[in-house]
């Protein structure tokens, strides 16, 4: 056979791997309002750039009839690329062949592309929408998940791994994107679930549809496993493409810096009008991170979840940063479990990666209560201190109004190696807000007064103006500067031009003990 007749039956091979599991189950994806697998990474990619690995790989398996049925390239596609003309990799799940269940190879596949991703120190990307383990091939199944969970696990804080559910994620499939960074799911197509509904109704009795088991907006909302959410195929990859533009390609890299064209000395009148006079009242403190940030572009994370807690990447002078922000209109901003593992881990994912933390602060303190507690508020209030107090990168923390009692030290203060603190001349510092301190305080004086109610309110007023003001922490060194709030923005610019050399380091050891 000559060159030219390999060649013609080159080409043809690669048409059958093109093809997936054909034209109808190409069509059956699409009726699912679904992209095929490679249709997905050719919008996710920067055009013409993607280049594919494996495409003649076959399963091994010969029982069941499988030893008929072997269709080029397995049920995933692997390959890498550029986005945003940096170097990226991914796997693509294709439902289309055995329901993009995962066999060996597809695992061989797919630890490759990691591996090779790691060793060049870019992201990577999995498309998620496969029926499970291929049940066919039995432990080798098992087995091939494992390889994958030990991959995703060392490399975590090596490169920056994305998990995008487009389709069902069940059993123990579930377990990959969940020790990965970011997690985006499709409304309506994406899935996650350990059981199913059916397994649920025989075991407990409970009857739950799909959707509100593990769809979309219920890990966006009540598990807080999803971390984005999108309407459709089309604007996920679109958001994906531009989460990358704010993160590194590895631990190794500082995030990439893109002139914004909005001018680092800027300053905004209306930041002195956002937080209200009266302590009492709430206000919207995206508003104030939106007029800070460059552009006012700011993309939150875990938007939906435990949201008295915001958190997000945003540019401040053309520099990548990580924002983290109490939400004073939600609870009063108050700390709660879900809110301390949201900020925990984000805070975490920004040390591994090298982003500066700028941090908001209008907190009254944790939630009290007996649901709390009995959830462990002590334990998960503990992971979102020891995230603070590990990280490395550059911490700026702006207090703007309420920090009080274990809060205030958990948001990036001083005692936790924060490295500048600002505080606008609302802010109030103090062991506890006002009103607690002066029912404990003047106990007895209260109790015994002619009128209680008035003395109450006399003393919490001059309690509020001696010691609820931010003075006497910036006459001690706890603060670096009271700043004009119309200043802010050119403030931690300037800072983190300053920090932008900062080296700090923590003692040598294998891996601290966070309280999980």
């Amino acid at each position: 056979m000559g060159i030219e007749q390999k060649i013609s039956e080159l080409s043809k091979l690669r048409e059958q791997a093109l093809a997936g599991g054909g034209a109808q189950r190409v069509e059956a994806q699409h009726k699912r309002g679904k992209l095929t697998a490679r249709e997905r990474i050719q919008l996710l990619f920067d055009p013409g750039s993607f280049e594919e690995l494996d495409p003649f790989a076959l399963h091994r398996c010969t029982d069941f009839g499988l030893e008929k049925q072997r269709i080029l390239c397995d049920a995933v596609v692997t390959g890498y690329g550029k986005i945003n003309g940096r170097s990226a990799f991914v796997y693509s799940q294709d439902f289309t062949v055995f329901g993009g269940s995962l066999s060996k190879v597809a695992s061989e596949k797919i630890c490759k592309t990691m591996d090779l991703a790691a060793r060049t120190g870019a992201p990577v990307i999995g498309l998620l929408d496969s029926g499970g383990a291929r049940i066919q091939e039995g432990v080798d199944s098992l087995v091939a998940y494992g390889d994958i969970f030990m991959r995703n696990t060392i490399y975590s804080g090596v490169i920056p791994q994305i998990s995008v559910v487009m389709g069902p994620c069940a059993g123990g499939a579930v377990y990959s994107p969940a020790i990965t960074d970011f997690i985006f799911m499709v409304k309506n197509s994406g899935q996650m679930y350990i059981t199913g509904p059916a397994v649920i109704k025989a075991v407990t009795g409970e009857e739950v549809t799909l959707e509100e088991l593990g769809g979309a907006m219920t890990h966006a909302t009540k598990s807080g496993n999803c971390h984005f959410v999108a309407d459709n195929e089309q604007q996920c990859l679109e958001a994906i493409r531009r989460l990358l533009g704010f993160l590194p390609q590895n631990n190794m890299e500082d995030p990439p810096f893109i002139d914004s064209g909005d001018d680092p000395n800027r300053v905004d009148e209306e930041l002195l009008y956002l937080v209200p006079d009266d302590p009492n009242k709430t206000y919207d403190m995206k508003e104030v991170i939106l007029r800070i940030v460059d552009n006012g572009d700011f993309m939150e994370v875990h938007e939906h979840f435990a949201r008295n807690l915001i958190v997000g990447f945003a540019r401040m002078g053309g520099r990548s940063v990580g924002i983290v922000a109490q939400q004073p209109s939600v609870y009063a901003g108050v700390i709660d479990v879900d809110a301390s593992d949201k900020g925990a881990r984000f805070v975490r994912f920004c040390d591994c990666f090298n982003i500066p933390l700028i941090t908001f602060v209008d907190v009254p303190g944790y939630m009290p209560g007996t649901v709390q507690e009995y959830r462990g508020i002590i334990r998960h209030g503990a992971k979102f201190l020891y995230a603070y107090a590990e990280a490395t990168v550059p911490k700026i923390s702006i207090i703007t109004r309420k920090a009080y009692g274990g809060a205030f030290v958990v948001m990036s203060s001083k005692s936790l190696r924060g490295d500048i603190n600002y505080a606008w001349p609302t802010a109030e510092i103090a062991v506890m807000g006002p009103e607690g301190a002066v029912n404990i305080v003047f106990k007895d004086a209260i109790d015994k007064s002619e009128n209680p109610e008035e003395t109450r309110q006399k003393l919490t007023a001059e309690y509020r103006a001696k010691f609820a003001n931010p003075y006497i922490a910036a006459s001690k060194g706890y603060l670096d500067d009271i700043i004009d709030p119309r200043s802010t923005r050119p403030k931690v610019i300037a800072a983190l031009e300053m920090l932008q050399n900062k080296t700090d380091t923590n003692p040598p050891k294998k891996h601290g003990n966070i309280p999980l």
